[in-house]
């Protein structure tokens, strides 16, 4: 295996299907325009060189709703970041969260707040996108695609323009809009990712703990396939100490009916809906699932997260964006993880692959 000098993906060099030769040294990249990037400048990639005015701990936050600020306030208490600007349309809303924000400096680790536009992406380790229309009451994520796909169309030239370092998409329908910044964009596919089923997973934890009476963090459990309505429990790969669900609740007298999984799955699948219709707007769990994201990109930590990205041949799905395991570094996703699936997981998940596809083909990007 190798990586790839611009995006950092490793890459069966074996199966590589872009590849450039300088220096006497032949280079594999994971996609053509990566190939294109680095043949503009080589020694800006072999140096690994991202220009003086590079922060690696700078996050930039596009849209300061509900989620934004909240991933703010949550960003700035954990002290990852050194920098945080806040870019709005309402370029007001966006100085009063500023402002608010660093009057509670003296009680957090020291780190730079500002209000800003999109030239202030520039430098930023990441960018993270939370602007666009809201889910309505009873909308289905994928009812939003057109009127957050348009938006998307004007604002991702805005920030690329400035080249920072990764985008990551929060805003619904997140899977479809991922797949849009990566085509309007032209970025390589491990410099976009969507906050996918991160935050699905984290719930279907939470319940899963619950149901067995033990500590959420000690399950480890994934929901994958599309942050929305066709999204897929893995059951066959849920653990419980290392202990599989289905001996786990046997060993312990815990119900494992068909039917007691279907009510925790519905309640995952449904929590969104439910939290709009009493709150008007999910932000808490959000905000602390994209600090997560931001935390193994800022650490370079290798963690498993089930964030959205552009799938290639992954179990014959390919050209959508969709939540798996991968292994998320600073330099984006470096691996995906083709964990083992039974017949009803993988057709659930090419089903979910099917919906997604369908929504890109009444796209105009």
């Amino acid at each position: 295996m190798v990586k790839d000098p611009v995006c950092g993906m490793e890459i069966d060099e074996n199966k590589a299907k872009h590849k450039t030769q300088h220096g006497g040294e032949t280079y594999y990249f994971c996609a053509s325009a990566c190939k294109e990037t680095f043949e503009k400048n080589p020694e800006k990639y072999l140096n690994r060189s991202n220009g003086d005015d590079f922060d690696a701990r700078k996050v930039a936050i596009v849209g300061t709703g509900q989620v934004g600020s909240t991933f703010a306030f949550a960003l700035m208490i954990t002290g990852l970041s050194s920098s945080i600007v806040l870019i709005d349309q309402a370029a007001e809303r966006a100085e009063g969260h500023a402002m608010d924000l660093n009057h509670s400096l003296p009680f957090v680790p020291p780190c730079r707040i500002s209000a800003g536009d999109y030239s202030d992406c520039r430098g930023a380790s990441i960018v993270v996108i939370t602007a666009g229309a809201s889910q309505k009451p009873g909308e289905t994520r994928l009812e939003l695609v057109r009127r957050n796909t348009d938006i998307f169309k004007q604002i991702i030239p805005e920030i690329v323009k400035h080249n920072p370092g990764m985008l990551v998409i929060v805003s619904n329908p997140v899977d479809i809009l991922t797949y849009v910044a990566l085509k309007v964009s032209g970025y390589s596919m491990n410099r976009i990712i969507g906050s996918g089923t991160v935050l699905d997973s984290a719930r279907f934890r939470s319940l899963l703990g619950k149901h067995c009476r033990v500590d959420p963090r000690n399950v480890h459990a994934y929901i994958i396939g599309e942050h929305g309505d066709s999204e897929v429990p893995v059951w066959s790969q849920v653990k419980i100490g290392g202990i599989s669900f289905l001996d786990y609740c046997s060993m312990y007298l815990r119900d494992v009916s068909e039917k007691e999984r279907d009510e925790i799955f519905n309640e995952v699948k449904r929590a969104a809906y439910e939290i709009i219709k009493r709150k008007g707007a999910t932000n808490f769990a959000i905000g602390l699932s994209l600090v997560r994201i931001a935390e193994s990109i800022l650490r370079d930590e290798n963690s498993v997260l089930t964030v959205s990205t552009l799938l290639d041949d992954y179990y014959d799905i390919g050209d959508v964006c969709l939540s798996v395991p991968v292994i998320l570094n600073r330099n984006g996703v470096a691996k995906t993880l083709k964990i083992g699936l039974d017949q009803s997981e993988l057709a659930s998940l090419r089903a979910s692959a099917k919906v997604l596809k369908n929504v890109i083909k009444g796209l105009d990007i």
